[in-house]
């Protein structure tokens, strides 16, 4: 299992000895563009080729190669600028043709399918250059990376891993095996090969987010901001490190430093989706629904097929009221996302806000199926059998509900009304004495009075009433129901 094999290989990380950068061979084209492949940052790259020197030349405008090459794998015109920098003085033709002839056909061609994500495909030529050479860290990095951008991450941690017994100086596969490790929950190892990295290249920001990421998953969220801004200090334009500041922030229950910070996320990527979904939920706990609103639609813009951000938006929708914009918005999840196992409830109770209810049944019955152990699917299922006059319908899932949810009282006090409708009173007058028990509301003490009036036991109720009517004075349906007690009580002792 990957985390069995990670704890393992966890403990080597820390008594690697850091390597000067400068100790190192010379970056050739080919190698740039395996770190191209394996998704460094156009800032490291910049980074690493500032440390080191390189044995090729880019001369000549954007449509010649080299640079042609590099820009159509990804490089940015500051990659560039920083490799025509470092050789300053022209090489002869036949040596730059030699140089320049290192950057490998099929790599090239996997580096451009990284870039345009298509990973299987940049996938099967990486695998194909490792049968020629198994010992190469570099391909073992981008096969790594290109693993775990499809999710594989026993695959990719097995990559690195394999890269970092090859070259156990390069400082970047320390850092991607603490996103792994972070990935799989596992906060002290993640923090460990942050470190080792970092031991390497005290200048690696990718290395500090990771190390962020450590932190964060170990519950350490001062550090783990601590990180984060140690990271934007190196590389001030990563949106991703804004995002995860964002989740930081907001599990510290800072909602607006998470907004703030989701924002700038936003500026550095206007087209992170995520970004803008994650301070639409911000926004939403901060009671700003229109501006949520504004920030979901984008999301959905940008990620159109994104069950999550469909789902949200039509729980806001809900929340704001707008019950028809809410059906929509739900039924156009299931449409594309007919797996999708949240949000039958919320169209539900979108259903029953409109009365509905033959449709919001339809809704419950699936949510159950997809959540057979969930109460409040059972207790809201109870209460619109309740009100479509199903009262034995409304027996039996509330009976559920209450015994999933033993502690709910909403559930006892529902099945007290569904006991009360089938005429079992004492076992009604017993959910709401429950129902009190657990939440001693006015509410619950009229259900529990208007149970023990149709027993026939008046004081009883009418001692119930005096409280409901103490706890809500403005209530006048506690007051009015009291004084016709009394004068019941009053009728029937003159007889």
């Amino acid at each position: 299992m990957l985390r069995k094999s990670l704890a393992i290989a966890g403990f080597f990380c820390l008594i690697l000895p850091a390597v000067a950068y400068g100790e190192t061979a010379p970056v050739d084209c080919e190698l740039l563009m395996a770190w191209m492949t394996g998704g460094i940052s156009g800032h490291q790259l910049d980074h690493l080729l500032q440390v080191r020197s390189i044995d090729f030349v880019v001369q000549g405008n954007s449509n010649e190669p080299p640079a042609k090459t590099l820009l159509a794998a990804g490089a940015d015109g500051k990659l560039i600028q920083t490799l025509r920098a470092m050789h300053s003085s022209p090489a002869s033709g036949s040596d730059l043709a030699r140089k320049n002839s290192n950057c490998s056909i099929r790599l090239t061609s996997a580096a451009q399918l990284a870039h345009q994500k298509s990973f299987p495909q940049a996938e099967k030529i990486l695998r194909s250059l490792l049968v020629e050479e198994p010992q190469n860290p570099a391909l073992h990095f981008a096969l790594g990376y290109v693993r775990q951008q499809q999710q594989d991450w026993d695959q990719a941690f097995d990559e690195y891993s394999t890269s970092k017994e090859l070259d156990p100086a390069f400082s970047e596969v320390h850092s991607r095996l603490a996103y792994v490790f972070y990935q799989s929950d596992d906060g002290d190892n993640a923090i460990a090969e942050a470190r080792t990295a970092l031991s390497i290249d005290p200048q690696n920001a990718e290395a500090y987010r990771f190390l962020g990421l450590g932190l964060y998953a170990n519950a350490q969220y001062q550090a783990a901001l601590h990180a984060f801004q140690e990271s934007l200090g190196r590389d001030p334009q990563n949106a991703d490190v804004y995002y995860d500041m964002g989740i930081a922030a907001h599990d510290m229950g800072d909602s607006n430093a998470a907004a703030a910070a989701y924002r700038k996320a936003i500026r550095l990527n206007s087209q992170f989706w995520e970004a803008h979904s994650n301070l639409a939920m911000v926004l939403h706990d901060l009671g700003k629904l229109e501006e949520a609103v504004v920030q979901y639609r984008e999301a959905k813009r940008l990620a159109p097929r994104e069950p999550s951000v469909r789902n949200n938006l039509g729980n806001t929708y809900y929340d704001q009221g707008d019950y028809d914009s809410a059906i929509l918005e739900f039924r156009e999840l299931f449409r594309i996302a007919p797996e999708w196992q949240r949000g039958h409830d919320y169209l539900a109770k979108a259903f029953m806000a409109k009365k509905a209810y033959p449709s919001a049944i339809a809704e419950l019955k699936l949510a159950i199926v997809q959540n057979p152990t969930g109460p409040v699917e059972h207790r809201v299922l109870g209460q619109v059998f309740l009100l479509t006059n199903q009262p034995g319908a409304a027996l039996r899932e509330l009976r559920i509900a209450v015994g999933l949810d033993p502690d709910s009282a909403m559930a006892h006090r529902y099945l007290g009304t569904a006991l009360f409708e089938t005429h079992d009173l004492e076992s009604a007058a017993t959910e709401f004495r429950q129902a009190l028990r657990l939440e001693p509301s006015a509410d619950n003490h009229y259900y529990l009075a208007a149970c023990l009036m149709s027993l026939g036991r008046d004081q009883e109720a009418l001692a119930e009433l005096q409280i409901a009517s103490t706890l809500n004075p403005t209530q006048t349906l506690y007051r009015a129901r009291m004084d016709e007690l009394r004068k019941v009580i009053e009728s029937s002792s003159v007889r």
